[in-house]
């Protein structure tokens, strides 16, 4: 899914007319061609590219975006996949690899078909893209990460386990980080499913319909449940400490708190925090 809609993203921001990538494959050294767009042919459709292999594989070797003007008589790379880049006529290439606590996870191709230089804001552009990918994997991969150490064994409270208060905090803290990366996500549906997620974390009741937050209060409210200053909540959610506190105020208002603790615990109580 975000392989598809980051080649999507790539040719709007690049104009490049050929785009195509795929994952590192579990337990191997290479990458499957799984996503094309804007090709002619099906030369390239599930193509394994092996580390230092090419330029996709060089890329993934070095861990850095590598760039070709003439794919065919660079001497930059080696060329066990002319054959496949030939028929479907490209020349220019450019590859960039997705990565994810250090390791390459995919690499993204943006092409053209004839030999000219690719330009600095064409591999700004691709390198963007590629970042964007970078962000949503780990985001995924996190909520994924989270949601299974705040699962409960079958039968289980997990509040009242040994070692609960640890846990509550660290969900607590999860909750927060979640909820502050959240509305830097350009995709929307990633963006959503990532809020799901946060919405799991507060477990074991939905939020009470007496008490209605808006999703910055939440946001404000989740900072200082992990224990962040004003200015820290300010700085993880991109706001000003002015904004916070008068998120804040707002929250307490609803809350019918009268201090930042007290608001804290009444909307725990009322299934908006964990």
């Amino acid at each position: 899914m975000e392989i598809r809609g980051a080649l999507a993203r790539l040719r709007r921001a690049t104009g490049l007319p050929v785009a195509f990538g795929g994952l590192v494959e579990p337990g191997r050294r290479h990458v499957r061609i799984s996503e094309l767009s804007g090709t002619a042919t099906p030369a390239l459709s599930s193509l394994a590219v092996t580390s230092g292999n090419g330029l996709g594989g060089k890329a993934v070797a070095l861990a850095r975006p590598c760039a070709v003007t003439d794919y065919s008589v660079s001497r930059q790379i080696s060329h066990e996949y002319d054959a496949p880049v030939a028929a479907e006529g490209l020349r220019a290439v450019v590859a960039v690899p997705v990565v994810v606590r250090r390791r390459v996870r995919a690499v993204l191709y943006g092409a053209l078909r004839t030999a000219v230089p690719l330009g600095d804001r064409t591999l700004g552009e691709t390198v963007q893209v590629a970042r964007d990918v970078e962000q949503a994997l780990l985001v995924r991969e996190e909520a994924a990460e989270l949601l299974a150490a705040a699962g409960p064994a079958p039968g289980a409270d997990p509040w009242r386990e040994p070692g609960a208060g640890a846990q509550r905090e660290r969900v607590r803290e999860a909750h927060a980080a979640l909820r502050a990366l959240a509305p830097r996500i350009a995709d929307p549906a990633l963006r959503a499913e990532l809020l799901e997620a946060c919405a799991l974390l507060t477990a074991r009741q939905t939020p009470s319909g007496a008490v209605r937050l808006a999703p910055r209060e939440v946001d404000v409210l989740a900072c200082v449940a992990a224990g962040a200053t004003n200015s820290a909540a300010a700085g993880r959610l991109g706001l000003t400490a002015e904004t916070v506190k008068a998120y804040l105020r707002s929250a307490m208002r609803k809350l019918g708190a009268r201090t930042r603790g007290e608001a804290v615990v009444a909307a725990r109580r009322a299934g908006w925090l964990p």
